[in-house]
């Protein structure tokens, strides 16, 4: 393989698939959609690809919890799979729904310690969805997929996004190990509160990765800022806005060009 290709996944009640292969090819790659049942049938598909990028929705409607049946349905049926992806150095990508299917998956925080869920994705502390623009501190270089320590601007869509944690502890060793990648800040990236932080998550979390950094989740939508026009201040700042979503997208393919090609 001499292109770095991504591989969008499909399932019932994702919306975003479009827009995120959109996404990954402005960044670099080759992308194509797949339905999960697809990737189930013929796990070989896997090994094509470099970026697995698993995006937002409702996946199955959320009937049984945000990302539960889909993030099931990948640990019963993908677990094994997509640990020896990871293994092989590629990248894992959930947004939104997606990273509610990676928690649930037990793909993050880590794919390679076994157990119960030391983190999840709960309901909003405002009790209702939430869907406005917010700004992002990237608070760890450890990712492949967000490097530079920067305030950026990104929407946010969920009703679940309320990342908690088993105990304080869990949340000191993800933050002592780099794994806490995105806080929700105010626009001077100081700490804030209701509505810089939308839905009242612990420490502010936006978005965090496993220890290898390859792994990658965050509630916020990278897909739906890949372009200056995307913003509501696009008429007024034009061209001088740069679409932050696509950090995520460019930073993934440059790693897959320089360690993977």
């Amino acid at each position: 393989m001499s292109f770095p290709r991504a591989l969008v996944l499909r399932a019932a009640g994702i919306n975003c698939e479009q827009e995120t292969k959109t996404a990954c090819e402005r960044a670099g790659f080759w992308a194509d959609v797949h339905h999960v049942n697809r990737l189930v049938e013929r796990t070989e598909l896997l090994h094509n690809y470099h970026l697995l990028v698993v995006p937002g929705g409702f996946s199955y409607g959320d009937d049984l919890g945000a990302g539960k049946i889909l993030g099931n349905e990948i640990a019963a049926r993908l677990g094994e799979e997509l640990r020896g992806f990871v293994r092989d150095g590629k990248l894992v990508l959930g947004i939104c729904n997606g990273f509610q299917v990676l928690v649930r998956a037990g793909l993050l925080p880590d794919p390679f310690s076994p157990g119960p869920n030391r983190v999840a994705l709960a309901a909003n502390d405002s009790g209702r969805y939430e869907d406005r623009w917010v700004y992002l501190k990237i608070c760890s270089p450890k990712s492949e997929f967000l490097k530079e320590e920067e305030v950026i601007q990104l929407p946010v869509a969920h009703g679940e996004g309320k990342f908690v944690c088993r105990s304080p502890e869990v949340l000191t060793k993800l933050e002592a190990g780099g794994q806490v990648v995105l806080r929700y800040v105010d626009r001077d990236g100081g700490e804030a509160g209701y509505p810089w932080n939308p839905n009242g998550s612990a420490g502010g979390v936006a978005g965090i990765c496993d220890p290898t950094g390859r792994v990658f989740g965050l509630m916020p939508h990278p897909e739906r800022f890949q372009d200056a026009v995307n913003h509501p201040q696009w008429v007024r700042k034009g061209k001088d806005l740069r679409p932050d979503g696509l950090l995520v997208f460019r930073n993934a393919c440059e790693y897959v060009k320089g360690r993977l090609i």
